[in-house]
C-alpha cells in the first residue's frame, strides 16, 4: 500500500477512523501474543481486570467486563478451579463476596503480560528510531485522549 503525505493534518472523522482501526488491529494482534496454556481470552480479561482494580464483587468484575453475572459465574468458576482467584466475604454485607487474583493467579497475569510486551517490543526494534519517537509521542497523546 502506498503512501500519500498531505501537507494539512487529517481532520477528526477520517482520523478516529484510522486510529480505531489500527488500535482495534494491534490490540487484538496483541492478545494473539501470549504463552502456551489454556486460559481463555474471557478468563484472561477477568483475570486482568482482577489484577489492575485489585478485587471486585462478582457484579463488579461482570460490568466490567460488561457480561452478564451468569456468564461471569462461570468464567469466575473456572479460574477458581485453577487456582488463579479466590473468594473472601465482603466486609460489610454478608450477602455478597470478594474476588482477588491469587499469588498463583498473579504470576500467571505476569506471564501473559510479559509475554505481549515480549511481543510487542520485537515488533517496535523493526522501527527506525525516529518511528519510535513518533509512537512514544503518539502513546503520550492517546492515554491524554483516552482519559477524556
Amino acid at each position: 500500500m502506498e503512501r500519500v503525505m498531505t501537507t494539512e493534518p487529517p481532520t477528526a472523522e477520517p482520523l478516529a477512523k484510522t486510529l480505531r482501526d489500527a488500535i482495534t488491529r494491534l490490540g487484538r494482534r496483541v492478545r494473539q501474543a501470549r504463552p502456551v496454556g489454556d486460559l481463555t481470552f474471557s478468563q484472561l480479561s477477568a483475570l486482568t481486570s482482577l489484577q489492575l482494580a485489585g478485587a471486585l464483587t462478582p457484579r463488579e468484575l461482570a460490568d466490567v467486563e460488561r457480561v452478564q453475572p451468569p456468564t461471569m459465574t462461570k468464567i469466575v468458576g473456572k479460574l477458581e478451579e485453577r487456582g488463579l482467584v479466590g473468594r473472601t466475604p465482603h466486609p460489610t454485607d454478608g450477602r455478597q463476596v470478594i474476588l482477588a487474583a491469587t499469588d498463583e493467579g498473579r504470576a500467571v497475569y505476569a506471564q501473559y503480560e510479559r509475554a505481549r510486551n515480549e511481543w510487542l517490543a520485537k515488533q517496535l526494534e523493526q522501527l527506525t528510531p525516529e518511528e519510535r519517537a513518533t509512537l512514544a509521542q503518539a502513546a503520550e497523546i492517546l492515554q491524554r485522549v483516552a482519559r477524556g
